[in-house]
């Protein structure tokens, strides 16, 4: 297993936000749980995992579609509402890990460095806390970018607070629900993200070891059916580091990708468009 640099300890006071969501999480024993809470908890997920599936994966780091300006932005929105920083940072150190997969150089490979650091490590670590312009040179022309990327603190936040008033509203006008801002806000929001910060987790560190090998990439990635699951779609990553230009990850119509669903429905209604598709070759090898 690869030694850590000096750099690579663990910045416990840059990583206070995360481990202070993650530890929020304990106030729902004195909160409680609602059916309201409970939906609006599972709503935030899958939006949020959309955004980082769909837009900071698949569009910022791959462009493996096209969008206006207009979605472009709200793709950062989205992604950026769920706590991993900006769009760019999230595209440079993915790119990155393509460009080295499975190797030394590798940002969070569980083979060489194991579970702990390629699931959580990395992120909290100080090495990493850098975006490396030259990476992303397409994407580094939009000033909007740019601030949502140094003021990534911005969405999650406004977030947070408009789930808060959404349970003060609920409390006023529907106290059937049994609800409150205290509940919504544990719910809606800290469990909410640390369930996607996980989702997104597992996909670095766990779907480089279980799963089944179908191409024979030049890194460990697998496929893994559980993890497509809870993933939208990225859990197909053999697949995926197999053709990483391809919008679609599941390949064949029983592999559920549910971000190339939404993005369909999406390209149907004109808001995205050239969704790039699985090179022939990849369904030559079954």
């Amino acid at each position: 297993m690869a030694s850590r640099a000096p750099d690579e300890a663990i910045d416990y006071r840059a990583s206070m936000p995360f481990l202070a969501i993650h530890a929020a999480c304990s106030l729902a024993i004195w909160t409680g749980v609602s059916r309201a809470a409970l939906i609006v908890c599972l709503a935030l997920y899958a939006i949020r995992m959309f955004g980082i599936t769909a837009g900071y994966h698949r569009y910022f780091s791959h462009r493996s579609y096209k969008t206006s300006r207009v979605f472009q932005f709200v793709l950062a929105w989205l992604g950026g509402m769920s706590a991993q920083k900006g769009a760019l940072w999230w595209a440079a150190h993915h790119r990155s890990h393509h460009a080295s997969a499975d190797t030394r150089e590798d940002v969070h490979s569980p083979m060489l460095r194991g579970f702990r650091w390629s699931h959580v490590g990395w992120f909290l670590c100080s090495r990493y806390t850098h975006t490396d312009p030259r990476l992303i040179r397409d994407l580094i022309r939009y000033p909007e970018l740019l601030f949502l990327n140094r003021f990534h603190a911005l969405p999650p936040a406004a977030l947070a607070v408009s789930v808060l008033l959404v349970g003060i509203l609920l409390q006023t006008f529907a106290p059937g629900l049994n609800t409150g801002p205290a509940q919504m806000l544990v719910w809606g929001f800290f469990v909410s993200t640390v369930l996607v910060y996980h989702g997104t987790f597992v996909v670095n560190s766990l779907a480089h070891v279980f799963g089944r090998r179908r191409f024979p990439t030049r890194d460990d990635s697998r496929n893994n059916f559980l993890i497509a699951l809870i993933t939208f779609g990225e859990g197909w990553h053999n697949n995926h580091h197999y053709a990483p230009s391809s919008e679609r990850q599941g390949f064949y119509w029983w592999e559920i990708d549910l971000s190339h669903c939404i993005l369909q429905v999406l390209k149907w209604c004109g808001v995205v468009w050239d969704l790039q598709k699985p090179p022939p070759r990849v369904y030559e090898i079954r």
